[in-house]
């Protein structure tokens, strides 16, 4: 038979769509396995990177309805975005035109890679009847005090007339005009996300043992849950009085109560109220002033790179056991969002701290002492454990200790109070931009915020807009932005603030897990998400290890709160897979080294894409693309097509009864690999993962089965080497499936047989004084005596005229024989 990839893929595709071959039963008796790769955004052409997810995800998908599983394998499009409206802008297209016919172009890529996903659950994020459930949930969520609106400071483009994602500011200008950002403060919508945040903390140990540690960690670091003293810093009278009497005081967090005593100033964030007052009614000279209005158009992210900076405040705070006057300071590296946005200062024992005293000579004042005693001029700041010193009562006590007896002090004279703080932030989820699922709020001067009445859902996109990529066309589209209020009837105005992408990837995966004959009537059916919930495995990029992740984690605990699912956790396994890498370097347009997909199977076929993306590397780690393995791939294929040439259609039909023992030497060594890497399949499917051991044994086995010329042999290996290589190459093992065994082999999992493993004889090294000089061939069975006498012959030419003073038998490896001399 010889091998033509381009004509068998297209038959077997036109064969599985035809007889939705991948289509999840309704039958919710039958034991399920969802099986789900992170749904591409529709940019237009797949990559590598696509390419190796979803072969992942196709071939555990495969397996598992090979073992009579009901496997719900779905694909989508998570199709909003910025890279939409950009593509708007330059190629005067509508952004719903390109995203749609992307989709349409991506679709088919896809399916000509062979992957079986269902195609009645397919649905893109942008399609209207998803953003109207997104909708109500986002309704349900304002409503249960999930979702709220304040002002916030925030990166905006005066030009695009744009808030900016800090993803998009890039070196303090923005990503698309190129200007000088400007921090603003602007009215948007949040997600309390930090409600759940211990929640999130601490059900990350249910995913341990399924999920990379590196993810728990960087979740774990990303929530970063801290405890402390919480406790006010008075301001001292004169200081009140230059403030016009408007503050008192400031609270600060502190996870080192035990260095308190070493408190040489206190900073506050450039967006502090105290900070904002004083440049408001200019209460400082111009200069500083001008420092620090320039601070604060500068991002958080974009301070933490810059080297430190600060303004004395020209105010004092009272130190809250010494009565002592502390200095307070505005400092870039202090944040707004974390702590209150004031810290107090222990430079001997912070090195931020330590940096920015010695910068602007500050006292350095130590409390604590370690081995080295005390540090007369230090160059940096010290932070091990030791004794505290220069602290009143508490002097000698060790640090450890000194933080509980302090915060104990501070709760008992009611000062301060042991307090546990998340860097986790509310999740800012407005978008000032078109191609987003719109809020669904009225803004009405009678009522004030209002959410659209449910039945009015969904707030759909007007069409008739032109991206410009000035300011966001729903503020200036009259007729979709006036309405009647929801609540009183009176005119009102329409949110014109979008929803952020990710809101859409956090719940997709329990729209799948509904029936898509129940869409029209239900966001998500319970009874639906009871049986296919939680995803058994999910597939992913390390990229999306933080945000996309935990934003799912809590969608889906969110979703369990108002009644919509059981789920508390989504995802049961996770597995990130590694890049592709040419010539040392991810793949790019800019770099030069990007390889097309499409002209892989067109030259080669699908089945060699699969093979290669999946022999080339384990899937967590990185993959380096090489064409002369990509030739390799094909001609393993094409010889495994050619061989089954050597299986005749009654060899086929009775290949079952083979009688092991009276196989010959060869035959049998064909049986043993052939059934090692079925027994290696199982546990790749179900556990490592590491395809390339499971086609590496294929290959193996191939080789063994042409080493010998048993019908019978060859029929059963091809039996179990189409089975267990069909969610590699599926539709080459479909066509030799079908041609010898009408598929039959596809329907029940084949069972190993252990018999082909017990040997004939075994080979044992034979050593003498630790040095290899032969090998022996010896019966399983043959007992030590057996062994050393069959040993010492074959040895005999170095054992000659030498006295045996040790003879050792290591049971299935080696004989080794100690000689005097």
């Amino acid at each position: 038979m010889e091998y033509n990839p381009q004509q068998l893929e297209k038959k077997w595709q036109t064969f599985w769509s035809e007889n939705k071959s991948f289509e999840p039963s309704d039958d919710t008796k039958q034991e399920k396995k969802y099986i789900l790769s992170m749904f591409p955004y529709p940019s237009g052409r797949i990559h590598m990177g696509h390419v190796r997810n979803y072969c992942l995800g196709d071939a555990i998908a495969r397996y598992f309805r090979k073992a009579n599983f009901n496997v719900l394998h779905p694909i989508g499009w998570d199709s909003f975005g910025m890279p939409a409206e950009n593509a708007a802008i330059k190629h005067k297209l509508h952004p719903k035109k390109w995203t749609y016919e992307n989709i349409d172009y991506m679709r088919d890529e896809l399916r000509a890679l062979g992957l079986s996903f269902s195609q009645t659950r397919e649905f893109a994020t942008s399609d209207e009847l998803y953003t109207k459930w997104e909708q109500e949930f986002i309704i349900k969520m304002y409503e249960a005090g999930l979702l709220y609106r304040k002002s916030t400071v925030v990166n905006w483009c005066e030009p695009c007339h744009t808030v900016l994602a800090n993803e998009q500011v890039e070196e303090g200008c923005c990503w698309r005009c190129g200007t000088p950002v400007e921090q603003k403060e602007m009215p948007g919508y949040y997600i309390a996300i930090t409600k759940y945040a211990q929640e999130l903390l601490d059900d990350l140990k249910t995913l341990e043992g399924s999920w990379p540690s590196q993810v728990l960690t960087m979740q774990e670091n990303w929530i970063g849950r801290s405890e402390g003293l919480e406790f006010d810093l008075e301001l001292s009278k004169d200081s009140r009085f230059k403030l016009d009497k408007q503050f008192a005081s400031y609270k600060v967090f502190t996870t080192r109560p035990d260095t308190i005593y070493g408190i040489s100033y206190s900073a506050l964030a450039p967006e502090h109220p105290i900070v904002k007052y004083i440049v408001e009614n200019n209460l400082l000279p111009n200069d500083k002033i001008e420092a620090i209005k320039a601070m604060q158009k500068v991002s958080e992210r974009d301070r933490a790179t810059q080297d430190k900076q600060g303004v004395s405040l020209e105010i004092d705070v009272i130190h809250p056991l010494t009565g002592e006057l502390i200095p307070v300071w505005v400092a870039n590296f202090v944040l707004a969002s974390y702590g209150g946005g004031a810290v107090m200062a222990v430079p001997a024992h912070d090195q931020r701290d330590f940096e920015f005293a010695k910068q602007y000579s500050l006292p350095i004042k130590q409390v604590i002492v370690g081995s080295e005693g005390i540090i007369e001029n230090p160059t940096e700041a010290f932070t091990g454990e030791g004794e505290l010193i220069n602290s009143e009562s508490f002097t000698g006590l060790k640090n450890i200790k000194a933080k509980k007896a302090i915060i104990y002090h501070f709760e008992q004279n009611s000062i301060g109070k042991k307090q546990v703080n998340f860097k986790l932030r509310d999740w800012g989820v407005s978008r000032q931009r078109y191609w987003g699922a719109p809020i669904p709020f009225v803004h009405c001067d009678s009522c004030g915020l209002v959410p659209e009445k449910v039945e009015n859902l969904p707030i759909a996109l007007p069409e008739d807009v032109e991206i410009t990529g000035h300011g966001n066309p729903l503020d200036t589209h009259e007729t979709w932005k006036k309405c009647a209020c929801p609540k009183c009837g009176k005119e009102a105005l329409r949110e014109t603030d979008t929803l952020d992408t990710f809101v859409q990837s956090s719940w997709y995966f329990l729209r799948y897990a509904t029936n898509h004959k129940k869409w029209e009537k239900e966001g998500i059916s319970k009874k639906d998400a009871d049986y296919w919930m939680d995803v058994d495995q999910y597939i992913g990029g390390i990229e999306h290890a933080i945000l996309h992740l935990l934003y799912a984690r809590f969608f889906t605990k969110v979703l369990n709160d108002l009644g919509y699912v059981n789920s508390r956790e989504p995802f049961k396994r996770l597995l990130t897979q590694g890049m592709v890498l040419k010539d040392g370097a991810k793949m790019s347009k800019s770099k030069g080294n990007v390889v097309d997909p499409d002209s892989i199977v067109e030259e080669f076929g699908a089945d060699t894409a699969r093979l290669f993306i999946l022999f080339a590397a384990p899937p967590t780690k990185e993959l380096e693309w090489n064409d002369s393995a990509v030739e390799g791939a094909y001609k393993f294929i094409k010889k495994f097509v050619q061989r089954s040439s050597n299986i005749s259609k009654e060899a086929a039909l009775n290949f079952e009864n083979i009688e092991h023992s009276s196989l010959n030497k060869e035959e049998k060594e064909a049986r043993r690999k052939v059934y090692d890497a079925l027994k290696r399949a199982n546990d790749v499917f179900t556990k490592t993962f590491t395809f390339n051991t499971l086609i590496a044994g294929a290959m193996e086995a191939l080789n063994a089965l042409q080493a010998q010329n048993n019908e019978l042999v060859w029929a059963e290996g091809y039996y179990i080497l189409t089975n267990i290589l069909e969610p590699i190459i599926p539709h080459t093992c479909w066509e030799l499936a079908d041609n010898l065994f009408e598929r039959k082999n596809f329907n029940n999992k084949i069972e190993v047989k252990e018999e082909v493993f017990a040997l004939d004889s075994i080979v044992l090294a034979v050593t003498i004084n630790g040095k290899k000089r032969c090998e022996v061939e010896v019966s399983p069975s043959a007992s030590k005596e057996e062994i050393l006498e069959i040993a010492k012959k074959q040895a005999n030419k170095w054992l000659e005229g030498n006295e045996i003073i040790k003879e050792i038998v290591v049971p299935n490896k080696l004989v080794n024989l100690v000689i005097k001399g």
